[in-house]
């Protein structure tokens, strides 16, 4: 079984329960190193054993009663210290409660297998992490790649199949990098979609939540649950009604590897095969975020700095990713003229997108290019910065202007190394983003094909 809505139907049919699911996911853990910073292993099985009981009562909580989940360690869970990938926080006491969004999860029966890996306090777009390991997709035949973060161990444990969904958080690309950078479905929500009581912070206005999968899908599935919402349209819109911009000042990126270009023209294609309508034109909103994060920086490493600034400074800065504390001390100088005015344009041009798309869906590929070799990253810190960069420089653009996003699997380049596009929508347009994801995902037959664990 593959995917969250495979393993809802054999559930249901009794072709498998929860203590096997369990077991099958630890017994896949253990090919792999670095993907949890926390395994519950005695508490999730506890908690497949009462999903069986359920089950042969014939009371189950939900359809996904019994299914494994893995929740990046940014987010509390009850009885479990949230690390946020530092050993700076070895001593803090273990959460009390769930966040809201796990509590949920876990009151509809599924359960939690553990708490997974991610870049030091959610900094970096490569997914690296010097304290606890690096996990790494299972990729054959090529040079052991990065991740992609900062949710990089919820992305491989669905990857690796491990489990068949996994929540991760996205500030800028969290989510939606290292999906691509995987070959899977990433789905990261509008800022306010969900609650984010639990959820420990790095820049508020930019930080949310969503989720990792093999389908659409299941990311709809999932991200219902996680806000508590009820039945909805899970229906694919029809693409006849669709009008996608592509953003050509994208397209022509220099940077943008020809794998990843061309995969993206192949989905284009089939839109437009399919009757949906294409309007390629340079948005000037896209263009004006660019220049001013390029020219004034990026908002969310004020707030980052804000939060984490005393930590940088005080001896447990030492401890630090090294990586990681030159990144927030570049942003300690920024003067509070140059955030004011960040946030000012950044209300202007929120603004500016919805009207210049004006019920359009922007359609561009999620990263410029496919996943770069781990070993050069973690030996060359100058080619880590300038790598990072480039990884975050397309995702940055939809979570300066809080736009909803699906990156969808487009392809592979040569060597196997999956690329990917991205499907964004103005701030709130979740639903309609998730539906045209569908679509497209139905359209191009790109569903992520890695099996989830095997029975």
């Amino acid at each position: 079984m593959k995917t969250m809505s495979e393993t809802i139907e054999a559930l249901a049919q009794g072709a498998t329960n929860a203590l096997q699911l369990v077991r099958a996911a630890l017994r896949k853990n253990e090919e792999t190193e670095h993907v949890f910073t926390s395994l519950l292993e005695t508490p999730a099985l506890s908690a497949a054993q009462a999903s069986l009981a359920r089950w042969r009562q014939g009371r189950p909580l939900s359809v996904v009663d019994g299914i494994p989940l893995a929740v990046k360690d940014l987010v509390d869970v009850a009885g479990s210290r949230t690390t946020a990938g530092s050993i700076t926080r070895d001593e803090l006491a273990p959460a009390t409660r769930d966040a809201p969004v796990v509590a949920r999860l876990r009151a509809a029966g599924m359960v939690l297998l553990g708490k997974t890996n991610l870049s030091e306090f959610a900094y970096s777009g490569l997914g690296l992490n010097p304290h606890y390991g690096t996990p790494t997709a299972d990729f054959k035949q090529v040079e052991t790649r990065a991740p992609g973060g900062s949710s990089s161990g919820s992305a491989i444990a669905v990857q690796r199949g491990i489990v068949c969904v996994a929540i991760g958080t996205d500030t800028a690309g969290s989510i939606r990098v290292p999906a691509a950078f995987n070959g899977l479905v990433g789905f990261k929500g509008s800022s306010g979609r969900y609650d984010m009581t639990g959820i420990h912070p790095l820049a508020m206005t930019f930080d949310s939540l969503g989720c990792f999968a093999h389908s659409v899908q299941d990311c709809m599935t999932l991200d219902r649950l996680m806000r508590g919402a009820p039945e909805s349209d899970d229906d694919p819109v029809d693409l006849n009604g669709v009008l996608f911009v592509v953003e050509t000042r994208i397209i022509q990126d220099p940077e943008l590897q020809p794998a990843v270009r061309a995969n993206f023209h192949a989905v284009v294609d089939r839109l437009e095969r399919a009757g949906a309508q294409l309007q390629y034109r340079e948005l000037a909103a896209v263009s004006r975020t660019r220049e001013i994060i390029k020219r004034l920086g990026w908002l969310g490493a004020i707030e980052a700095w804000r939060l984490l600034g005393s930590i940088v400074e005080s001896p447990q800065g030492a401890l630090l990713d090294r990586r990681v504390r030159k990144r927030l001390l570049a942003s300690k100088a920024l003067p509070a003229s140059t955030e004011s005015e960040l946030r000012r344009v950044r209300e202007e041009l929120m603004h500016d997108i919805r009207e210049e798309l004006d019920g359009a869906v922007l359609l561009m590929p999620t990263v410029k290019h496919v996943a770069p070799p781990l070993a050069a990253l973690e030996a060359d810190d100058e080619l880590f910065a300038t790598t990072n960069l480039q990884t975050l420089a397309y995702t940055m653009i939809g979570s300066f202007l809080d736009m909803p996003g699906v990156a969808i699997p487009s392809g592979s380049d040569p060597q196997g190394l999956p690329t990917s596009i991205l499907i964004s929508a103005p701030q709130g347009q979740d639903d309609e983003v998730l539906r045209v994801g569908l679509a497209v995902e139905k359209l191009t037959g790109t569903q992520s094909t890695k099996p989830f664990s095997s029975l």
